[in-house]
């Protein structure tokens, strides 16, 4: 680096960003973060112009969900940039989606004296990031860089926010006066403690009807081999939500998904792997209150949230997954639920054929399930798509009829439950696999939001394809008005 010229702020930013592994950024242009353009071209970083800065921190989280292990950044101009960005940082905050977002700001040689687009970015995005913080030396980018991109990726993952101000962006240094650091986008993976690890298989080895349900930290732990083994192992009736779905494959036989609610009112243990007790499992009032809860998760934060969980496992799920069978060996325990699962098979091939009139309605206009149920067939022929709800009430529809072939094959906006998610993530997962389908499933409404993004597929040449269901108002808020 002895022989280079003066480098600008923008330029280490994008040299940083390579070290990181980063493959493109989703931005739209904005004079406060021009310098980052001007780096990321001379790095190979593919630069993803959007229409909405929603757009590009949705596509962001997006391209994190496609590659576990890595991290997904948006670049957004100060002031109306990074408010415009505040729902995608939420979103991907409550989705544990670990992603960067580079912030513009005013000169720092004016801070307070009012520049163009000045705010107080840090103070609004702090409460919905893992990290936020600036950088007020041109030389010190890449370390401040790696410190944000280290918070959004240990422990529980979520967004990290940086702003990086014009004149600290447009700064030259000479390139002896900087330092690349390594830049880790995977977490050291952590084991839980091995007497809890006991603990649980004695609570498992007493449990006669025990149910798992694999949320959204089976995928940030890269867990799906080690969760199956399990399940094959045990034959353990199981379920998923969040990020979860996937990780089972559809034709496993120990996959439920019709069973849900009657195997809740009837279990005496429930294994919770990255399954947070919120709103979708009535904030632990769903499980039985003598029932013994059995808690995996990244981070003992999220442990006992809600409901007190009787044998807490903190650590990367695969590894837990992996200490639970090892400890089965140890002691030479067999577990059989089997019998337990073939029960709730028959009450979900019941449930199933109770849905068989609304699937081939003739009703116009059409039920939304016979919809689904033509989109799921036509899925069927596109090989393994990647399948994206956007909406309300369709995607609940769609997300029972439509099968998740594989982990990372649905991507939905998480509990947030933000609307105009669709195109933004479409257009991450298009870039991510452009050997595969996309598909969005959106409702009217949502479409709506970030239908525009539709430009930028086609300025990209990316063959994403839309399905609308059109009701024609905003449904969830029509029926209970009817």
């Amino acid at each position: 680096m002895s022989d280079e010229k003066p480098l600008h702020g923008g330029k280490l930013a994008a040299r940083a960003l390579k070290q990181a592994g980063v493959e493109c950024i989703f931005t739209l242009s904005g004079g406060h973060i021009m310098p980052l353009y001007d780096g990321c071209f001379d790095e190979g970083i593919q630069i993803v112009d959007v229409r909405h800065e929603q757009a590009a921190v949705h596509a962001a989280d997006a391209w994190a969900r496609c590659h576990p292990g890595g991290i997904g950044v948006a670049a957004i101009t100060a002031g109306p940039g990074v408010t415009d960005g505040i729902t995608g940082i939420a979103n991907a905050w409550r989705a544990n989606s670990p992603i960067l977002v580079i912030g513009g700001q005013g000169p720092f040689a004016n801070l307070r004296r009012g520049s163009l687009q000045e705010m107080d970015h840090i103070g609004v995005v702090r409460p919905i990031t893992k990290y936020a913080d600036a950088v007020y030396q041109t030389a010190r980018i890449p370390e401040y860089i790696e410190l944000a991109i280290r918070h959004a990726v240990s422990g529980i993952p979520g967004p990290a926010f940086l702003e990086i101000p014009m004149d600290i962006f447009m700064g030259q240094v000479e390139p002896a006066q900087v330092v690349i650091p390594r830049i880790r986008t995977a977490p050291p993976r952590l084991s839980p403690d091995r007497d809890e690890v006991r603990n649980a298989l004695d609570l498992l080895r007493n449990a006669r009807r025990p149910m798992l349900m694999a949320g959204t930290s089976v995928k940030w732990s890269r867990a799906g081999a080690e969760l199956n083994r399990f399940l094959r192992e045990t034959h353990i009736p199981s379920f998923t939500n969040g990020m979860g779905r996937g990780t089972i494959p559809p034709d496993s036989p120990e996959f439920l998904n019709r069973a849900r609610r009657h195997a809740l009112e009837k279990i005496d243990c429930i294994v919770l792997a990255g399954t947070l007790l919120d709103f979708r499992m009535r904030f632990g009032q769903s499980i039985p209150a003598d029932a013994k809860i059995i808690q995996l998760d990244m981070d003992a934060t999220l442990i006992g949230q809600n409901r007190q969980a009787d044998a807490p496992l903190v650590g990367n799920l695969a590894c837990t997954f992996d200490l639970l069978l090892e400890e089965m060996k140890n002691q030479g325990v067999r577990l059989d639920w089997s019998a337990w699962r073939d029960e709730l098979r028959a009450i979900e091939t019941q449930a199933a054929k109770k849905e068989e009139a609304a699937l081939h309605s003739d009703e116009v206009p059409i039920d939304p399930q016979r919809m689904c149920l033509e989109v799921r067939d036509w899925l069927e022929t596109l090989g393994d798509p990647i399948v994206i709800g956007d909406g309300g009430d369709i995607v609940a529809t769609a997300a029972k009829i439509i099968p998740v072939r594989s982990e990372g094959s649905w991507m939905d906006p998480g509990p947030l439950g933000t609307l105009g998610v669709g195109m933004p993530f479409a257009i991450a997962a298009q870039l991510s696999h452009p050997g595969r389908r996309v598909v969005i499933i959106y409702g009217d409404g949502s479409f709506g939001l970030n239908g525009f993004e539709y430009d930028t597929a086609v300025r990209f040449n990316l063959p994403i394809v839309g399905v609308v269901g059109n009701d024609a108002a905003w449904g969830q808020m029509m029926r209970p008005q009817a």
